[in-house]
């Protein structure tokens, strides 16, 4: 261990070098099991299309078709023709069945033993519950549908040709649309059904177990003391899913990630981690198979598809953000540590947890910095998530620019949805599409930082730094996350968008792989929390400085997502809205 620790240390000398030294064993490790995961959800999910998805897709296409030409808006026809070709492979009964085998722990209100057990009658009880509720949804969602026949029938009878009523009928379609999507939400809830998921989590359980522990083994560790260390981490990280899926947390939007990491802080701030555990503790071995997992999810025709308003706010205002917040931690809040500065500065305007890693890994900056960065992270992610739906709200935002703007700015992909669906559907769409953008610089991130550090900050005078060195210090396992985004985005494409959306984002990504990746990103958390002393974080805290950086570096992120997103999306591209 010593030795390997050592070695990361020394500069690589360009002909000395063989792939071994290149490639640290922890990121190929992570490499090759998160795209064994991958592999095995595109083996699972190809062969088994839902019934006639080809045929229902080739007749909504041309009902669509028709409709586009018939109107200058998306007209109810359109939708409904939209919502049939809408078939997803997570609804097929094998597809079913593993999301039991990966679930996490369920909601629950006041008796926290609901996360794990529901006989049938309380599943009775909470599905009539539920179903009142959804046909009060339905209701009003059927209030909504008379109403846009009725606006659509006027701008039908006029041919189409009175920019008044055609706009009456697109906003009456957009409002039956946002009570459908409402409607639907409440119509899940009524499909309760009794459970045991405590025999599923411990199944869960010894599966990851083995799964990482075969990694540790060919790192050269002790796989049997990994997997008796595993089973307390992935305790504590169910813990934090059972914390999270308290309807009251829930609706504050505390998620797993600020309850992984504080169990684990309670634990090693009062009782102290224990040492059989600290085997399992691998916060970057962890994470960094989950983030070869979120790069499938990163597919390029979504890119394509929201155009160019949505790179200009992702991949335009971040970089800007990124820099301009590094200097001013450095110029202007005098930050004592560059790697602070630095980690801080890509949590905070690029997406979070995962930048924050992947550039912790370029600067090779202190578990504590990162700890740090990251609980800034979610405090604040916790905060916008809540507070911007209901200021876009309250000042009559345009859905799709409050959308592209909490897009740009919340740091959490899950948190970006979770706000946009406070909104509207496609307020949801364009905020997950503009992160997702987003997501794309973590590796330009890393690869940027590792230069900049390399030849500005650790080179020293009168040395040089050959592109060797650069190569060590990059974080390798960023090279599969792009992998799997080239990967996943040519099978998408291959099959055409639909059959896209239905097998690979639909089936492979969401119904497989998201799921474990949630799972790897809370067991990483539990790992940052046990593995981190107060003591430790005190003197970074001094003078509030890392607060103060954050705070100032978002509120500019705030002003400059969202002017970019207006010019973008209402001055220069106002067609492309239009079409979304």
């Amino acid at each position: 261990m010593a030795q390997q620790d050592k070695q990361q240390d020394v500069v690589v000398d360009k002909g000395q070098a063989s792939w071994s030294d290149l490639i640290k064993l922890e990121d190929y490790w992570a490499i090759w099991l998160g795209f064994a995961i991958l592999a095995i959800g595109l083996m699972i999910y190809l062969p088994n299309e839902p019934k006639n998805l080809r045929e229902t897709i080739a007749e909504s296409n041309a009902i669509m078709q028709m409709e586009a030409n018939r109107a200058p808006f998306k007209t109810i026809e359109y939708y409904k023709a939209a919502d049939a070709k809408g078939m997803k492979a997570t609804s097929t009964p094998l597809a079913k069945q593993i999301k039991t085998f990966q679930n996490k722990p369920h909601g629950w209100s006041t008796n926290p033993v609901d996360a794990f057990f529901m006989d049938s009658e309380r599943a009775n009880a909470k599905k009539a519950k539920a179903d009142a509720k959804y046909q009060k949804a339905k209701a009003a969602e059927q209030e909504a549908l008379a109403a846009a026949t009725v606006a659509q029938k006027a701008a039908a009878d006029a041919d189409f040709g009175n920019t008044e009523l055609n706009q009456k009928a697109s906003d009456a379609i957009s409002n039956w649309r946002n009570k459908k999507f409402a409607a639907g939400k409440a119509k899940k809830k009524t499909k309760a059904k009794p459970y045991n998921q405590l025999i599923w989590l411990i199944i869960l359980c010894i599966t990851l177990g083995i799964f990482f522990g075969i990694g540790r083994a060919a790192m050269g560790y002790s796989p049997v003391k990994f997997f008796i260390g595993f089973f307390f981490v992935f305790t504590i990280a169910t813990l934090a899913y059972v914390a999270a899926q308290q309807s009251t947390m829930k609706g504050l939007g505390i998620g797993y990630a600020a309850w992984a990491i504080l169990f684990g802080l309670l634990i090693s701030n009062t009782v102290g981690t224990p040492k059989w555990v600290m085997p399992a503790v691998q916060t970057e071995y962890f994470i960094k198979t989950g983030l070869v997992l979120l790069g499938a999810e990163v597919l390029f025709s979504k890119i394509v598809a929201i155009g160019i308003p949505g790179i200009f706010v992702a991949w335009v205002v971040t970089p800007v953000v990124l820099i301009t917040t590094f200097i001013f931690g450095q110029k202007v809040v005098k930050m004592p540590s560059k790697t602070l500065n630095i980690v801080i500065s890509a949590d905070m305007s690029v997406c979070g947890v995962s930048a924050a890693i992947a550039t912790a890994a370029a600067c090779r900056a202190k578990k504590e910095e990162l700890t740090l960065s990251v609980g800034l992270s979610l405090v604040f992610t916790s905060i916008m998530m809540i507070v911007m739906p209901a200021f876009i709200k309250a000042v009559e935002m345009p859905y799709i620019l409050g959308g592209a703007w909490m897009g740009g700015t919340i740091d959490a992909t899950g948190a970006v949805a979770a706000a946009g669906a406070f909104l509207s559907q496609k307020a949801l769409y364009v905020a997950a599409t503009i992160k997702m953008i987003q997501n794309v610089l973590i590796g330009v991130t890393a690869f940027g930082v590792a230069i900049y550090w390399c030849t500005r900050v650790d080179c020293t005078p009168g040395r040089s730094v050959n592109a060797w060195e650069i190569w060590y210090r990059f974080p390798k396992f960023v090279l599969g996350f792009l992998a799997a985004s080239v990967l996943f985005s040519w099978i998408y494409a291959s099959m055409g968008a639909d059959v896209g959306y239905a097998m690979v984002d639909h089936g492979v990504i969401r119904g497989f792989s998201k799921a474990f990746r949630g799972w790897f990103f809370c067991l990483a958390f539990v790992s940052i929390g046990l593995a981190t002393n107060f003591r430790e974080l005190g003197h970074y805290f001094k003078g509030g400085k890392p607060l103060i950086l954050y705070v100032c570096g978002q509120s500019f992120n705030l002003l400059l997502t969202l002017t970019m997103a207006y010019i973008m999306f209402y001055l220069v591209f106002p067609e492309i809205t239009a079409k979304i």
